[in-house]
């Protein structure tokens, strides 16, 4: 038996290895601006040195004592960095004489040394990431790796990246993610040559950053009370903040700190009521979405307590950047509110757009005597942009567009493109988010660059970055899930060349860089297979099932029960059935790494039985008062007699507690398998449970079920409990129920057809 296991592993590290032997040389992701590949290569032994020359720069040396503790921990290998050497060695040179900028970096790989060439450390550092990468994946391990052919091809490589700003988002005030959580996101950063971090630190569901000043903002405002009555908490201490800031910059990542204002501030308010318009009480905001009250901009009194923080908060940042957020900032209180009012026509403002603006500049001069940049969501456009600030454009391009148009900086990180939130896959075959179908070639081949910018404007784009926000990111591994491997697109877009891009390329490179994060075991996307409309498919006689994954890659399947390995059968043609069987499909790596499984249950039954009851046209709705929360919450609920209406819409503010109870009859058009879809608590068709998301966040996500129906009316009973599950409460989606015939479009039932 123990023969067997060590077999099993010579061969999965057979697998990696050849796998990364085979097309090692065209593996550097982002892709170099120009590369040759040479014949032979460089074998990294335990005799190899990195060579740093007779410089006394701590920074240089810094560099090569980063790069020879990730070699020793992979390869065991102590290599000796030394002051001179020509042979077996990897040679890192400042060189300030190249026509590169301070990012770029020159890499010669001969059979007797690598040589990387910089104006800068942090172009080495670069020129590095790109040496290892050279290198077979498991270089990325934490743990020595026997086995491995530790070399590399000969190759020459000149290359510097196409934007200054290459970023990633992580919102840490919807869901909290701890230290070791960012350092691990940081790395993966540095591997792939992103170089800011943008960490969001506050907002009206938890403020995470201490200000010691005022410590009721980590002591109330980091708590929040979700309507199950979980708590969700968490914030970094003032000493955390400079560890993940010194380690960022280790690997030239700049930090860069949010601190939402004017809007986006209810954890602020709620420990300290007296910034705002109304004096509170307040609590942490536990549903997603805007809130209405914000900082107070006729009160001295809010600058005074914002400049104090800005006092405490900047100097743990020493990067260029402050970022105040802006955006998503309702004007319902500032109109209500005497001082703001006040204010606008002491300052001659139009009215509360140029409040904003007032507020943003004031914001402005606070951060300008810190010697810092101002950045603002797109938003701070209203009313008068502030003269120094930087815009990140997120609604779309047009804010960018107008921002570079007027000659100020812009970072483009739209969410038609770059929110990372949203899914990258079918809504029947992935998990929850807040929306899908934003797939990895969609982000990969985003220009930053707009062609409506005018041409001598368009230095004004610093670059992108990807946002992670994380309503739905409930876990580290789940955030995970929805970040990569789209990260590595966002970071090819922002440094190599437009005209030097190719999709198909990134793809095959990327199956090693999976590898690569493995070793790092970060929980990154899979393409899940896709196809059928539901994972319960009905069939009366016999039904076939075609399946594809986004990326092309093979499947493996079962139909015993059992989980998929890489062994199982192939798919290689669409799957008949004519009998009630599991079948679990998973979508198999070249690593031979396999996807989460997708399970099926593919179920033989008979129609339905339509009823030939008369009835009478609309359906009947009724009601029930409460906390409720689960299905189960409703037994021996008192329901208001039955009010006749002809739809689903419904009109309540959103925030009364209580249930609703739709019955009724819907129209089947003929005979056979029909699918259901609904974001409501349950929905029954003739007495049978269809659709279940009792207590589930399921806003944006569609719940999908199907089964045989005779043509004629069916009764449906659908229970919509109007409470805040999740972050979202239910009327905000109240849609009924979809439906559609296997293989048609899923829509509402037309009002005609329903009665009572």
């Amino acid at each position: 038996m123990k023969k067997i296991i060590i077999a099993c592993l010579w061969c999965c590290i057979s697998l990696f290895a050849g796998y990364a032997a085979q097309d090692t040389p065209l593996n550097i992701t982002p892709a170099p601006q120009e590369m040759t590949v040479k014949s032979g290569t460089f074998a990294l032994t335990p005799q190899t040195s990195l060579v740093v020359g007779r410089t006394q720069r701590a920074d240089l040396q810094k560099v090569a004592a980063y790069f020879q503790a990730k070699i020793n921990r992979a390869t065991g290998y102590d290599l000796a960095i030394k002051n001179s050497g020509n042979h077996n060695c990897i040679s890192l040179q400042i060189d300030r004489s190249l026509k590169l900028g301070d990012e770029g970096y020159r890499l010669s790989v001969t059979p007797k040394r690598v040589q990387v060439k910089a104006r800068t450390p942090q172009g080495l550092f670069y020129g590095m990431q790109s040496v290892m990468q050279l290198l077979p994946p498991q270089i990325e391990s934490e743990q020595p790796v026997d086995g491995i052919d530790w070399t590399m091809p000969c190759v020459e490589i000149g290359d510097e990246p196409a934007y200054g700003y290459r970023g990633m988002m992580l919102d840490v005030c919807r869901h909290f993610h701890d230290v070791e959580f960012v350092k691990k996101q940081l790395d993966i950063m540095a591997m792939f040559k992103m170089n800011y971090f943008h960490w969001h630190l506050t907002d009206d569901h938890l403020w995470t950053i201490e200000v010691k000043r005022y410590p009721r903002l980590t002591e109330v405002g980091s708590v929040r009370h979700n309507a199950d009555g979980s708590i969700h908490r968490g914030f970094y201490t003032q000493e955390q903040i400079k560890e993940v800031v010194a380690y960022a910059a280790d690997r030239f990542i700049t930090v860069i700190p949010e601190i939402e204002l004017p809007g986006h501030a209810l954890a602020a308010l709620t420990a300290y009521p007296e910034y705002s318009c109304t004096g509170g009480p307040f609590e942490l905001r536990n549903k997603w979405g805007v809130e209405d009250n914000v900082y107070c901009a006729g009160n001295d009194k809010t600058f005074e307590f914002l400049e104090n923080i800005l006092d405490e908060v900047i100097p743990l940042f020493p990067g260029k950047y402050v970022h105040i957020g802006g955006d998503e900032c309702p004007k319902k209180r500032w109109k209500a509110c005497p001082k703001c009012q006040k204010r606008i026509q002491d300052e001659n403002l139009k009215d509360e757009h140029e409040l904003q603006s007032y507020f943003i500049h004031r914001i402005e001069k606070i951060i300008l005597e810190h010697g810092k940049a101002m950045i603002g969501w797109d938003e701070i456009l209203e009313g008068g942009l502030a003269p120094s600030a930087t815009v990140m454009s997120w609604r779309g391009e047009e804010g960018g567009i107008a921002a570079a148009s007027m000659g100020h900086d812009v970072i483009m990180t739209p969410s038609p493109w770059l929110y990372v939130d949203a899914g990258q896959g079918a809504v029947e075959a992935e998990p929850i988010a807040i929306k899908f179908a934003i797939m990895l070639d969609k982000i990969y081949n985003y220009d930053p660059s707009s062609e409506k910018i005018p041409e001598n404007l368009r230095h004004h784009v610093l670059g992108a970055q990807c946002n992670m926000w994380t309503e739905y990111a409930v876990t580290p591994d789940y955030t995970e899930y929805l970040l990569y491997p789209r990260m590595l697109a966002l970071a090819e877009l922002d440094w190599t060349p437009k005209e030097k891009k190719d999709y198909n390329s990134f793809a095959r490179r990327l199956d090693s860089q999976l590898v690569r994060l493995d070793m790092h075991h970060i929980n990154y996307h899979i393409p899940l297979p896709e196809g059928p409309m539901a994972n319960r498919i009905a069939f009366t006689d016999q039904t076939t099932l075609t399946f594809h994954n986004s990326r092309n890659y093979p499947m493996v399947y079962t139909t015993d029960g059992s989980e998929p390995q890489a062994g199982s059968t192939r798919y290689e043609n669409p799957l008949t059935f004519d009998r009630n069987t599991t079948l679990k499909i998973a979508t198999l790596l070249p690593s031979g790494k396999l996807s989460t499984t997708r399970t099926l249950e593919v179920v033989r039954e008979p129609l339905m039985p339509a009823t030939d009851q008369a009835t009478q046209p609309g359906i009947e709705r009724r009601r029930t008062e409460g906390n409720l929360y689960f299905v189960k919450d409703l037994e021996g609920a008192y329901w208001t007699e039955p009010q006749v209406v002809k739809d689903f819409s419904l009109k309540t503010s959103g925030d009364e507690k209580g249930a609703y109870c739709y019955t009724g009859y819907f129209e089947v058009p003929a005979d056979g398998i029909y699918y259901f879809s609904s974001e409501m608590d349950e929905l029954q068709i003739d007495g049978r449970v269809v659709i279940s998301n009792d207590g589930r966040l399921v806003r944006h996500s569609h719940t999908r079920n199907s089964i045989a129906l005779q043509k004629g009316k069916h009764a449906f009973r659908l229970l919509m409990i109007n409470n805040n599950i999740g972050g979202y409460l239910r009327a905000w989606n109240n849609k009924g129920f979809i439906f559609a015939p296997e293989g048609g479009t899923l829509a509402l039932p037309d009002p005609a057809t329903l009665s009572h």
